[in-house]
């Protein structure tokens, strides 16, 4: 069987914008999904790249109207600027890691639901409600917030220094079993040809 790994945080707006296609990709291609929640600010200072502030001031008015367009497109609900971001991405990691260690839900709900809560219901992704709140509708014991907390951290740590080594710059990225990368929920259109090209 394919695998995924699938590098996003719940506080990127392309990762929202990914909706659920990997998932129907995956489920076609009879492939597995790794979700791999990454501290992209981290992730950032460490290849190169510079958090969407401090880009230059094209650079910003160009992702805001190409998100706006994104998301008129894809007819996904979308605030430029939700009340709470930035925020504090590692609590909604914590939880997705510690909700796919447990099993019994469904990740890529909580991650849309998570991603939606920023993107398009101005809540924040670190209130301790909030993500309890994702993960029952997804399946998991809220209290999973809690109680997954030092080996989420442990593993969100692990997956920046796991992503750096693979070769991410940038979220959300996608890395199969055999090495192809595919950077941005704009290019998985290219990662389904590629499943299909594998033979699965």
């Amino acid at each position: 069987m394919h695998s995924i790994d699938y590098y996003m945080t719940a506080i990127s707006p392309y990762t929202y914008l990914a909706d659920d296609r990997l998932e129907q990709i995956a489920a076609r291609h009879g492939a597995g999904i790794v979700y791999r929640p990454v501290d992209a600010i981290a992730l950032f200072s460490r290849t190169g790249g510079v958090p969407p502030a401090a880009r230059h001031p094209a650079r910003q008015s160009y992702r805001a109207e190409d998100l706006q367009r994104q998301a008129a497109n894809r007819n996904m609900p979308f605030n430029l600027a939700p009340a709470h971001w930035p925020t504090n991405a590692a609590p909604s990691g914590y939880a997705i890691i510690a909700a796919q260690a447990a099993g019994g839900g469904d990740v890529g709900r909580l991650v849309r639901d998570l991603c939606r809560a920023c993107w398009a219901e101005d809540r924040d992704v670190a209130d301790d409600s909030v993500i309890r709140e994702c993960l029952s509708a997804a399946g998991f014991d809220p209290e999973l917030a809690d109680s997954g907390l030092l080996a989420g951290a442990e593993t969100y740590g692990a997956n920046l220094d796991r992503a750096v080594a693979a070769g991410v710059f940038g979220l959300p990225f996608y890395i199969t079993g055999d090495g192809a990368k595919f950077w941005g929920q704009d290019r998985l259109d290219d990662l389904d040809r590629h499943l299909t090209g594998a033979g699965a």
